[in-house]
């Protein structure tokens, strides 16, 4: 191994989601079994973050004591070296491939324990060649009982061969998307290639999701359609009917107080309209099954 600590830093404030979404991502990685060492994180388009994403799974991994190698495979338009300011003088990937360097001089170990990396090296004009030759075949055989996880991250596979031959000596593939991004039948065909290959889809992350757009909690947030308030829709009809129409109202549903009293003036914008006698049997009726089903969820028993 080479005996120079590479410092890797990335500028960017800490961001809490994003680093607990990396945390459920390491989590489901090792649920995927013992037998999956050596996972490949690639996506159609350039800039959909998997080199971000695939470093910092890499580097939760270390985190929790496994030994990590990351490996940058995409020699073509290599990012890591540069996003993660490493200001020392390197060699890489290409570099071994081509009988340059020896397989220890490339293997870098970082400031985090248990953390080494294989930079990609300066541009090849063949990857695709290099990377098809046995000498890559036997570097990971030779890695592959030195560590818990070898991460490596290659191009984006939607013109390029790269990730589909890198892809049938893994054990896994991650596929990251970027939300909105990238069309599905694009995606269909990445998904086509790494099935080619023989490889595994272990999942898909998406990425860049917009956490605070309406949409993202809309369909699937707590109080949505489906959520646990979902079933009082059918009571919808009853709006205008004052404080138990708060509780179903168009612009507010799934906002349910457990108070006594409802801003009644806030709900209703117009004199209700007069009810015969059996409609008004038939609301208060209603209104006893709602306050009921409130006090339940709330935990109060029924006055």
């Amino acid at each position: 191994m080479n005996q120079t600590v590479v410092s890797l830093k990335r500028n960017i404030e800490f961001d809490y989601a994003y680093n607990e979404a990396i945390k459920t991502l390491r989590t489901n990685l090792q649920f995927c079994g013992s037998n999956i060492k050596v996972i490949m994180f690639t996506s159609a388009m350039p800039d959909e973050g998997k080199s971000d994403i695939s470093f910092n799974a890499a580097a939760s991994l270390a985190q929790i004591g496994k030994k990590v190698l990351v490996i940058d495979a995409d020699i073509r338009k290599s990012v890591l070296a540069s996003r993660y300011h490493v200001d020392t003088e390197i060699v890489g990937l290409s570099q071994y491939l081509t009988g340059q360097r020896p397989l220890d001089e490339v293997i870098y170990p970082t400031k985090l324990s248990k953390l080494h990396v294989i930079f990609a090296g300066p541009y090849s004009p063949n990857p695709a060649e290099l990377l098809e030759e046995d000498l890559f075949t036997r570097m990971l055989d030779k890695l592959r009982p030195q560590y818990d996880y070898i991460i490596i991250d290659t191009p984006p596979m939607a013109n390029l061969i790269d990730g589909a031959i890198v892809a049938r000596l893994c054990d896994g593939v991650v596929m990251v998307i970027e939300s909105g991004a990238v069309s599905y039948r694009l995606e269909q065909k990445v998904k086509q290639q790494i099935e080619n290959s023989g490889c595994r889809i272990l999942g898909v992350v998406l990425n860049k999701v917009d956490i605070r757009s309406e949409s993202y909690y809309g369909k699937y947030g707590k109080y949505a359609k489906y959520g646990k308030y979902g079933k009082y829709k059918k009571y919808d009809k009853y709006d205008h009917y004052g404080m138990y129409g708060g509780y179903n109202n168009a612009k507010d549903r799934g906002v349910i107080s457990t108070q006594k009293t409802a801003p009644v003036t806030e709900t209703i914008s117009k004199k209700p309209p007069k009810l015969t006698k059996a409609e008004l049997y038939q609301t208060e009726d209603l209104a006893k099954e709602v306050t009921a089903i409130i006090n339940e969820e709330a935990g109060r028993k029924p006055e």
